[in-house]
């Protein structure tokens, strides 16, 4: 107490009140910096989906912007019950895996080429990340070049080599133009494979291949038993990213083929691009977007499942 009685602090209580004061500062100063740029993110993120969700549930086409009611779930309705809906998510799912699966296949040999530190590797490495440096726009503009009926690089090479008589429409075959994109988008997207998988080789632990190499273990029954296992959680990475990508591919389909021939590349995203930009039917599209959405989310939670099993195991 001082002279008239009153309560005082002591000097250990003003310091904590200081302390406190101080706390209540910095947190009112860091909500006063984090709260404009969160509404701004909000704003811009949060909305777009939010309207694009609320369209979806309307009949809009822009060559009669007069004519926009409510119709619930029909535009979902209409494209889950379309056989060319299934036909689209069936090529889309034939590229996904086709491509993914050889990325991967090569990334991890090309991986394994790098590290064992031949000569010449250094330089390997760094011309391995040029595809993936080029812009999928600029990448998919050469491949269509290399593939041009005419004049293309392709037929070239194989004529001067003899082993085609003529040149070889490769984009005017549905199956086949298909194949031709799924080589464009696995020279590019291979060499994130081989960055990724080569991050996880240089943390492995010489240790166990030294006492593989003892115990009488081949090359092969080195690479399968330990290097596979633990390499896992990368590989799952990657399979959970390019899965993603691959599933939503547009760009390299839009420059090279233009979803032809006669639909034969014609994916999910290119369909919803065709719909909502060229028959502007801007409620079928943004339904279209979030079934695509959906199937992606399904996607990304089963990879993440078995990435979970895997790492409780």
């Amino acid at each position: 107490m001082d002279k008239a009685g009153r309560l005082t602090a002591s000097p250990w209580q003003r310091k904590l009140r200081r302390m406190f004061d101080f706390e209540m500062n910095q947190t009112s100063l860091a909500l006063a910096l984090i709260i404009p740029s969160l509404v701004l993110t909000l704003g811009l993120v949060l909305w777009p989906i939010v309207s694009t969700l609320i369209m979806s549930f309307h009949n809009i086409n822009l060559a009669r912007p007069e004519r926009q009611e409510f119709i619930g779930l029909a535009n979902y309705i209409n494209h889950l019950s379309d056989n060319f809906f299934w036909e689209t998510i069936g090529r889309t799912a034939y590229f996904t895996f086709v491509s993914v699966g050889a990325e991967v296949v090569l990334g991890i040999a090309i991986a394994l080429l790098l590290n064992q530190q031949l000569r010449g590797w250094r330089f390997l490495r760094l011309s391995i990340i040029i595809p993936w440096a080029v812009p999928t726009i600029v990448s998919a503009a050469i491949w269509r070049w290399i593939y041009n009926a005419d004049y293309g690089a392709l037929n070239g090479l194989l004529y001067q080599f003899g082993l085609i008589d003529n040149y070889i429409p490769w984009l005017a075959d549905p199956q086949r133009a298909m194949n031709m994109v799924i080589i464009a988008d696995v020279w590019h997207s291979t060499p994130f494979v081989v960055l990724i998988v080569s991050a996880a080789m240089a943390s492995l632990p010489v240790e166990l291949y030294d006492a593989a190499a003892i115990d009488g273990a081949n090359a092969w029954q080195r690479f399968v038993r330990i290097t596979i296992p633990l390499l896992r959680p990368a590989i799952m990475v990657v399979l959970v990213i390019r899965t993603v990508e691959a599933f939503r591919v547009f760009d390299i389909i839009y420059t090279i083929t233009r979803g032809g021939p006669v639909n034969g590349t014609m994916v999910i995203s290119y369909l919803t691009y065709e719909e909502t930009f060229r028959y502007l039917k801007l409620g079928s599209g943004a339904a279209l977007s979030f079934i695509v959405s959906a199937f992606i989310l399904v996607l990304a939670l089963i990879y993440i499942r078995i990435l979970y099993t895997e790492d409780v195991a």
